[in-house]
């Protein structure tokens, strides 16, 4: 799952990118936007037990 879940991890950094750029620009609709898109990548690692923060591997020793 190492490649998968490294996706994973990178679509959470993309998305954190996003929302802190939105932020900076004082840009309601792309926070917005980009919130939305952070939900979703946070919710995916969630479901296939990605820890977005970590490193390689699950977030679990399953």
């Amino acid at each position: 799952m190492g490649g998968y879940a490294e996706a994973v991890r990178e679509r959470v950094r993309v998305a954190r990118a996003a929302v802190k750029e939105a932020r900076e620009a004082a840009d309601p609709y792309a926070l917005a936007v980009a919130e939305d898109e952070l939900d979703d990548a946070l919710r995916l690692a969630a479901g296939v037990d990605v820890d977005p923060d970590g490193g390689p591997g699950n977030a679990s020793p399953v």
